[in-house]
């Protein structure tokens, strides 16, 4: 992509802003589909929380003041839009988001678009019972291959605070692995 002040400058201008905006959608579809799936693991429901994203995106793009890099404001778009999505899931189940994700993590197997396998669906469970800010991090940090100073920029975390996150994660996953 071209020189990101310039094409911010696109965005932000009426005349130009329908074909960047269009621009945007194509560039970060693929990667931002596989963050917010990363998140709520359901096809449907990553379909709907990627439509809520880009128009919050649009809806707020004039309030980008270009402090942080337009993939980080976007990426934290989606994040809390895919968190948002899982609490008022379950506030609507009368439920937990632990619960929802647990739920969401039986309906893998069934999943079409799920491509993984046994192993893949274990390193999902004990992903699933990692507190909410260790399962972020280890999914951009794993699935993803985000550094730790995009992360930082995303959720607003320091990085030392981000590895520490990682290292915990990994410990708790490895060791549900290895008990399951």
């Amino acid at each position: 992509m071209q020189d990101e002040k310039a094409f911010i400058a696109l965005l932000l201008n009426p005349k130009t802003q329908e074909t960047a905006f269009r621009q945007l959608v194509s560039q970060y579809s693929k990667p931002l589909y596989s963050h917010i799936r990363n998140i709520v693991l359901n096809h449907d429901d990553t379909d709907d929380v990627l439509q809520n994203t880009f128009i919050k995106v649009f809806q707020n793009l004039k309030n980008f003041k270009g402090e942080s890099k337009l993939f980080s404001w976007i990426y934290r778009i989606a994040t809390n839009e895919a968190i948002t999505f899982i609490s008022t899931k379950a506030k609507k189940a009368n439920t937990t988001n632990e619960e929802v994700q647990q739920k969401a993590l039986q309906n893998l197997q069934a999943d079409e678009y799920f491509e993984g396998d046994a192993m893949q669906l274990k390193l999902q469970q004990a992903i699933a019972a990692l507190p909410e800010k260790q399962q972020l991090v280890f999914k951009m940090k794993y699935f993803e291959d985000l550094k730790y100073e995009e992360i930082s920029d995303i959720l607003g975390t320091s990085v030392g605070a981000l590895k520490a996150s990682y290292h915990h994660a990994v410990k708790k996953i490895e060791d549900f692995v290895n008990s399951h």
